[in-house]
């Protein structure tokens, strides 16, 4: 071989190494994410429509199809400046982690939806970030509370994971306030699901926040009936008022219980109170209750946007709107706002919209996206009397 052959071999073996190494970083960039049609973008619903915790579920899902109508009827989404109609994919988890984990993988890989709205529940969420991060598209749940939901284990935020509510810890925190402040509660019992993170995740900073004696703490299980020993303790300790930290399930039977005992103090809770059901478990027993929510119909009627969806969904549903059918409603419209401000689908950019938005005109209230991918947004203080909620206090 010539000497000029080589120096040619050897320029064009160069290009060839360069071209290639730049097929392969386009091939790689270009297959992040998920890309949509021309005429629609899909969003996946992956919730709890069935099993333990089917009542949040069917509440969220009401929302959102209350909003995916909403903007189909408008036109549907601006993506720069062409408007698309919203096609929804909706599939039950059956309120089980690895159902969950499995249903996000087949709305992203096999569907190809642009974002995934839901689950409602923390655990199930959580077990959806592993298929939802590989395939670099966003997981939005409008209710999963844990603080750590949207965190790595190393501190870093999980890039695609986002959340439509407030973390548990400002939640427990609330309440503590609540009770030392409004209550002038003295000695508390804190009562906790420790099946669940968000069980122990409210307890623990309830716990840490309230100013008096926490003179007991036990805990129960998801799924247990019989609560009547522990309260018969925290009765003889001579409570002023009991934290039940735990879903409506439990937390029903939880307040009947006492009053059947003749508990009359005031019982405390997170926003796994915030269903009908509860009030349905619990029936009139449900008085003199209180728990921190980001939505009620009675402190929303000052906000044009909360009047606007509570018309809406007692027109479509023939019922008041519920908190967690709110907070899917807002999730959705989010999705809208992120790909209307990046004027694009594109799966990758919904996140960077999401992580910009900043006072976003919600249902409960405006809220600003913060560097942990947790909304800042008021919180409100609920008191149900004979099942119904009696009065609203804001909490600062």
């Amino acid at each position: 071989m010539k000497k000029t052959t080589k120096k040619l071999m050897t320029v064009f073996s160069a290009v060839a190494a360069t071209m290639m190494l730049a097929g392969c970083s386009v091939a790689k960039n270009s297959s992040k994410g998920t890309k949509q049609d021309d005429k629609t973008v899909k969003i996946g619903m992956n919730m709890e429509l069935s099993g333990a915790t089917a009542g949040y579920g069917n509440a969220e899902k009401n929302g959102i199809d209350l909003a995916v109508s909403e903007i189909n009827q408008a036109g549907g989404i601006n993506v720069n400046g062409h408007k698309k109609k919203i096609k929804l994919i909706t599939r039950d988890n059956k309120s089980s982690n690895t159902t969950s984990a499995s249903v996000a993988a087949q709305l992203v890989n096999k569907d190809k939806v642009a974002v995934v709205v839901g689950p409602a529940t923390t655990n199930a969420a959580t077990a959806e970030i592993p298929n939802v991060t590989k395939a670099s598209v966003v997981g939005l749940s409008p209710s999963a509370t844990d603080p750590n939901y949207t965190l790595q284990k190393n501190g870093k935020v999980q890039p695609f994971v986002f959340r439509a509510c407030f973390q548990d810890n400002f939640q427990g925190t609330s309440a503590a306030k609540f009770a030392d402040d409004t209550l002038h509660a003295k000695r508390v019992a804190i009562y906790a699901d420790n099946s669940s993170d968000y069980g122990t995740g409210l307890a623990k900073a309830f716990k840490k926040t309230f100013k008096g004696k926490v003179v007991d703490m036990q805990n129960y299980s998801a799924g247990d009936k019989d609560f009547n020993a522990v309260l018969t303790s925290f009765k003889a300790k001579k409570v002023d008022a009991i934290y039940v930290a735990g879903y409506y399930t439990e937390a029903g039977l939880i307040v009947k219980q006492a009053r059947q005992m003749g508990i009359k103090v005031p019982i405390l809770g997170g926003d796994g109170m915030a269903d009908p059901k509860f009030v349905q478990i619990a029936g009139q027993s449900a008085t003199n209750i209180y728990y921190t929510t980001p939505f009620s119909n009675s402190a929303a009627t000052k906000n044009p946007v909360a009047l606007k969806f509570m018309k809406a969904y007692k027109a479509r549903y023939n019922e008041a709107a519920p908190t967690f059918s709110a907070l899917a409603y807002d999730a959705v419209y989010m999705v809208k706002a992120a790909i209307e401000s990046e004027k694009s689908d594109d799966s990758v950019k919904i996140a960077d919209g999401l992580a910009k938005l900043k006072d976003f005109p919600g249902v409960s209230g405006k809220i600003t996206m913060n560097k942990t991918h947790d909304p800042e947004m008021p919180i409100t203080m609920v008191k149900l009397v004979n099942g119904k909620i009696n009065k609203a206090f804001s909490v600062k």
